[in-house]
């Protein structure tokens, strides 16, 4: 009984609290709560569309066509402007992001390339069933508007709509059924957000929640009323006291939906006063006002700010064809959700997915809140603004015009100024670096021995026993290692060997009943070392023809996309192969393990590629000439790691990825089979995939359950 007293958006926030309370004492993700959350999430997203083309062919079918005539031409350039006017704001937002230094682990996001984007293939439903399966929300739109438009001209029509209208209040009532469940869904999402972030990206989050509280605050109580008031016979003061009553509730609800009521009457009203006779202007608000919520506009905007400040916590630069890009293909995704058009978005910026989870956190601890203050004003200015040009009753002020045209960007960019000092007034350390270089084994160590380098004699020995034998017979299997080969085998801060591929040896060691000991080589050592017997296998080398021809390599252990590694400024320059390729003044860096020279010498005709020894020349001042070091992206994302003023670029088209595997004596099938059969059960018990999580993306492990990767 008490609960039920307890307004629902305070139940979320009690919730939002609990969860992520948990998440961080913990820092554990229990069974069952990952599955909650994804399907909280899904069944939000269920009534999206529906309801998107529901509401859009009552709407438009509800109209006459000299109506829809009249407020098409009327509507869309107030509309595209008033989008223009937001979208010029939430670009400047970025100003407010303080010069921290920032890099992020590999993911499988980290090589993900967005798809090309296609305006007819977007918008254009070929097959409407597939747009409302996958998501298409532009192709949605179009497809409704065009079954609206059909509608208008139908006889007894009526039917129709009140079925339609039914059938869209009952996908309304469906969504306020899921919010019931908000609380427990929330807190399955603060848990698993809480028991995954690290204290950096709570002061990241921190950043974009003030930012865009200071961003609605200036749109809601300035831009935006003050345009109006400017450019219409309505003042200031009567657009604000329509508005309050919209606000207070949508804020308090998170919810720019329950108002929608409120804001068209109260719109109506503001509009009566403007003494027209005309009926098409007067129900202007309940065309408009109802159809907003499927517009990319208000506080689904937001979403933008959002994306670039992904870009910027993950280290990515921003350039301006960036900016043009978001334009383009982003702002179509915001027809509907920002749920559904979010993860889009990032993928524009090759941004990892789960920044997904910082916003769902965000939007249901404030942003949402924010959102929905900032789609009503949007709603009872769009409607006013559309209504007055119908009429001609436009009173364009030009006095006040230009002092506020000088005054309000100037008052927005100070805002944004002073926040960014503010927040370079907080303590924040770049523990990229720590993170990376901070790790242990997270299975138990053997006994183990260290070489710097090979011993004098040990290219002259010969082989006189199987290798599996030797090993046995020597109690100890002797592995060769590569400098310089992050992530699969560094020295970490206490000067102990460590990495992806030394720890797998360590386990193929144990396995045997044998210690181990490394042994420091250059790659071009590997081969006499391993035919003279001295070494029994080395770490990983990637599968391709010239490895191949030098070496018996083991079946694929693991697999590595190609990704360029370049300042940060440089990042657009490497977007596709084709513009890499042709450029003649280019000069590309690539580690010996992975120069395979019939393709360098097909692939960069006009360019210049340099085989380089370790990937550690690349970020030396003398070897600045050199534009981009191609590598395989686990071992840029770590050297960006290290040096987090570049960033990982994966071109478009994408690249097979190349397969990873072990170098061994040639000859020797006893061990090669071993290994093949050892391989395929570390892979199936997922040994090898819990140490690609550990090592390669830097997860976190829960050391009582080996079974368990948080996430």
């Amino acid at each position: 009984m008490l609960l039920q007293k307890i307004p629902p958006f305070m139940r979320i926030l009690v919730a939002m609290g609990f969860g992520l309370a948990i998440g961080a004492y913990t820092s554990t993700v229990f069974i069952g709560v990952d599955a909650i959350a994804n399907a909280f999430v899904m069944l939000l997203q269920m009534t999206a569309l529906p309801y998107i083309a529901l509401s859009l062919i009552v709407g438009i079918g509800g109209l006459s066509p000299e109506g829809l005539s009249s407020t098409f031409k009327k509507s869309v350039l107030i509309l595209l402007l008033s989008i223009a006017t937001a979208v010029f704001f939430i670009f400047l937002s970025p100003i407010a992001f303080p010069d921290w230094v920032s890099a992020e682990f590999y993911s499988v996001e980290t090589v993900k390339v967005s798809t090309e984007f296609n305006l007819v293939n977007l918008f254009i439903p070929a097959n409407p069933f597939h747009s409302f399966a996958n998501g298409l929300i532009p192709s949605v739109v179009t497809f409704s508007i065009f079954i609206g438009i059909g509608l208008m001209t139908v006889h007894r029509k009526k039917h129709s709509l009140l079925l339609l209208g039914n059938l869209q209040t009952a996908v309304a009532n469906v969504s306020v059924i899921v919010m019931r469940f908000a609380p427990l869904g929330i807190f399955c999402i603060g848990l698993r957000a809480a028991a995954t972030v690290d204290p950096s990206d709570l002061d990241g989050l921190v950043v974009y929640i003030v930012t865009s509280a200071v961003l609605v605050f200036l749109l809601t109580f300035v831009v935006f009323p003050a345009l109006v008031a400017i450019i219409t016979p309505f003042g200031y003061r009567q657009i604000m006291k329509a508005s309050r009553e919209a606000m207070v509730t949508a804020f308090a609800t998170g919810s720019f939906f329950i108002v929608i009521p409120t804001i068209v009457e109260k719109t109506k009203l503001l509009i009566a006063e403007l003494n027209s006779e005309n009926r098409e202007v007067a129900m202007v608000p309940s065309i408009i006002v109802p159809i907003t919520f499927s517009l990319p506009v208000g506080g689904k905007l937001l979403a933008l700010l959002f994306a670039l400040f992904a870009a910027w916590l993950s280290g990515a630069h921003i350039s301006f064809s960036d900016y043009v890009t978001l334009i383009g293909a982003g702002v179509p995704q915001l027809f509907g959700t920002s749920i559904i058009a979010v993860p889009n978005l990032l993928e524009l910026f090759n941004v990892s997915g789960a920044m997904f989870d910082f916003f769902l956190v965000a939007e249901n601890l404030i942003v949402g809140r924010f959102a929905a203050l900032l789609s009503v004003i949007f709603a009872v200015c769009l409607p006013l603004l559309i209504a007055t040009s119908m009429i001609n009753k436009f009173t364009f002020k030009w006095k006040k015009f230009g002092r506020n045209a000088l005054i309000i960007p100037l008052i927005c960019i100070t805002a944004f100024v002073s926040l960014k000092y503010t927040f370079q007034a907080i303590s924040h350390q770049y523990q990229g670096y720590s993170k990376f270089i901070n790790r242990d084994f997270i299975f138990d160590d053997i006994a183990t021995t260290y070489l710097q380098q090979p011993s004098a004699a040990s290219v002259t020995r010969e082989p006189f026993s199987a290798v599996l034998t030797r090993i046995k017979e020597r109690g100890f299997l002797r592995v060769g290692y590569f400098r310089d080969d992050l992530p699969y085998s560094f020295h970490n801060s206490e000067g102990k060997l460590v990495g992806f591929d030394i720890e797998i040896m360590n386990q193929l060691a144990a396995d045997l009943d044998v210690a181990v000991e490394f042994v420091r080589v250059f790659r071009k050592e590997a081969a006499p070392l391993l035919s003279s017997g001295y070494l029994d296998i080395t770490t990983g080398i990637p599968v391709i023809p010239d490895n191949m021809k030098e070496f018996s390599l083991s079946v694929p252990y693991s697999h590595q996309h190609i990704a360029f590694v370049v300042k940060d400024e440089r990042r657009a320059e490497f977007i596709e192969w084709k513009k890499i390729v042709s450029r003649k003044d280019l000069i590309i860096g690539i580690p010996e393990n992975i120069f395979y020279e019939k393709a360098v010498a097909k692939n960069f005709t006009k360019g210049k590629a340099w085989e380089i020894s370790t990937p550690r020349l690349f970020f030396k001042e003398e070897y600045k000439h050199i534009d981009a070091m191609l590598f395989g992206a686990p071992t840029a994302s770590a050297w960006t790691l290290l040096n987090p003023n570049y960033t990982v670029v994966t071109p478009k088209p994408l690249i097979p990825a190349l397969s990873m595997a072990f170098p061994i004596n040639k000859g020797d099938l006893e061990f090669e089979l071993f290994l093949r059969n050892w391989i395929s059960m570390k892979q199936k018990d997922k040994t090898i995939e819990k140490l690609f999580r550990y090592w390669i993306e830097g997860k976190k492990v829960d050391w009582v359950n080996l079974n368990q990767i948080e996430y």
